[in-house]
Order: structure tokens, then C-alpha cells, then sequence
């Protein structure tokens, strides 16, 4: 019988119609979930996706695929309703202990570390596990089952049905350079600077391009492209270029003497910080861990 994980990546690439586009709805490369659906075939005997169409890109349901379709979101629904069951008898027994998997962007991972850590040790059977890793992964993998919560990047859209998102924090996009650059317009520090980008993969990189864009700078001196925020502001203070971020919370930025955060006038973009989780499991636990987060924020 086919694995839940490989029924995930089936229905994710049935749902958006190409590998590329399920790899992204599951956190998973293209090749990974090809290498899936390659091995699901060769395990059903039968072809189960038309992968003619747009230069081989597309990958549609033929007549096969599109009765395993029905098959599969029956057992992935039956297994989500299971665990939900398994977690909602755990917690009318003591909400505060048992197993919880919580996840966070790497901004947010110390704040939700002390709040973890202060949560085991108030409650001994409490079982608290925290991982990081990227906004929308974090979201793939808490839609999947796999986390029960995360703290991360909100994207664009409305929330997927049956998670709920708890609002904890804002972070305003700042345009960070060397504390002895021109005392110059931060368009004007754009456009003369080598510019650090930050991973234009992640939510946060989406809304950097979108101000990008509003400020207009066809002609950017891109220099490099991270996925940490605290590795481009190291870069920052090396004199390397400049680089729109987001203003961490306790980052000190604003105090750092070899740094000068500029805010972006008529740019009001912020990026919005929560706790993702399935309605299924929020309750006294999922409250105590945003209290305990606030409080160390």
C-alpha cells in the first residue's frame, strides 16, 4: 500500500497540476516528489498523470489517476481524523502533558525556546519538541500533521481550512546600511549600493521584490542572495552594500554603531508574524505557549 507521505505529494500534484507546483504545496523538490509518483506507478502497475502538455511541465490526471484521486483523499482524510481523535483523547486527560510538536522561522526561534523551556518546566508530562525551518514548510508541514503549531511568516491568501492563525507580532521592512554610508534617501542608497537580497523563495523575500518593485529600481546592483536575515546585517556592518529587511525585535539594529536603519517613506510594508496551528488541537496548551512567547518577546 502506497505511504501517506507519497498519497500527500499524489494529491498535492493532482490539486495543482504540475511537480514543480505540488513540491511547493508538500515542502518538497520537484525531483523528490517525481522520484514519488515514478515509484506509485511502478507500485500500481498503471501511469497515473498525462505529462505531455506544456513541455512536459504539466502533470494532469488521466483516467487512472483521476479514480485513485477519490482513494487517496479518503485515507488521508481518515488518517488526519484519527490523530485528531488520538490528540483530543490525550488532552480531556491532562491538556498539558503528552507529545506536542511546535515549529518557528529562525527569528523566532528564541523567544519560542525560553517559552518551551518554561512550559516543561512547569508541567513534567508535558513532551515539548521544537524544529525550524522555513515559513512555508513550517505551514506544509503543520497542515500535513507533522507540527502541531509553528510561529511564522504569514503569506498571501487566506488561512487553509481547518488551521487557525493567532496574530503575535509585526516586523515593519527597513532599509539597513553601513552607519557610515551618504547621508543619502534610501532610494538614492538603492540605487548607488551593491544590494544583498534576501532569499526571494521565502515569504519574506516575496514582500522585499514587492517593495522593490513600488521603489521602482529596474537597475539594482544585486551583489548576493541569503537566507538569513542576521548573516545579511553581518554583511551590512562589513561595509559589503545594503539590504532591505525586516527590523527584528531585539535585534538592537537601532543601536549598533556600525549600522543605520533607514525607515521607506510612503512604504508602509510590514511583514505579520503568528502562530499557525489546526483548529483540532488549539486549546489551554496552544494558548499557554502564546503567553509564554509574548512574554519573552
Amino acid at each position: 500500500m502506497p505511504s501517506l507521505r507519497t498519497l500527500r505529494c499524489f494529491v498535492a500534484v493532482a490539486r495543482q497540476g504540475s511537480f514543480a507546483a505540488g513540491a511547493a504545496e508538500v515542502a518538497l523538490t520537484q525531483a523528490a516528489v517525481s522520484l514519488q509518483m515514478r515509484n506509485l506507478e511502478v507500485e500500481l502497475k498503471r501511469t497515473l498523470f498525462d505529462r505531455g502538455g506544456q513541455g512536459g511541465r504539466s502533470a494532469q490526471l488521466n483516467a487512472a489517476g483521476q479514480a485513485l484521486l477519490p482513494w487517496a483523499e479518503r485515507m488521508l482524510a481518515l488518517d488526519a481524523q484519527l490523530h485528531e481523535e488520538l490528540r483530543d483523547a490525550a488532552q480531556r486527560a491532562d491538556p498539558m502533558q503528552g507529545a506536542y510538536r511546535v515549529g518557528a522561522v529562525v527569528s523566532a526561534v528564541a523567544p519560542l525556546a525560553h517559552a518551551v523551556v518554561a512550559l516543561k518546566q512547569a508541567h513534567a508530562g508535558l513532551e515539548l519538541k521544537l524544529v525550524s525551518a522555513k515559513s512555508g514548510e513550517l505551514a506544509a508541514q503543520v497542515q500535513a500533521g507533522q507540527l502541531d503549531a509553528a510561529v511564522l511568516v504569514r503569506g498571501p491568501g487566506r488561512i487553509a481550512p481547518g488551521l487557525a492563525w493567532i496574530p503575535l507580532y509585526e516586523e515593519a521592512l527597513v532599509l539597513l546600511a553601513p552607519a557610515d554610508a551618504a547621508r543619502q534617501s534610501p532610494a538614492r542608497l538603492l540605487s548607488r549600493s551593491p544590494f544583498l537580497r534576501f532569499d526571494r523563495s521565502e515569504r519574506t523575500g516575496v514582500l522585499v521584490e514587492q517593495a522593490l518593485r513600488r521603489l521602482g529600481y529596474p537597475k539594482r546592483q544585486e551583489f548576493l542572495e541569503l537566507n538569513s536575515i542576521e548573516a545579511l546585517a553581518e554583511l551590512v556592518r562589513q561595509r559589503v552594500g545594503v539590504a532591505l529587511l525586516p527590523l527584528l525585535r531585539k535585534a538592537g539594529w537601532e543601536q549598533d554603531p556600525a549600522l543605520r536603519v533607514l525607515p521607506l517613506p510612503g512604504l508602509p510594508l510590514r511583514r505579520s508574524l503568528g502562530l499557525l496551528c489546526r483548529r483540532s488541537v488549539r486549546g489551554p496548551l496552544t494558548d499557554a505557549i502564546v503567553k509564554q512567547f509574548g512574554s519573552h518577546l
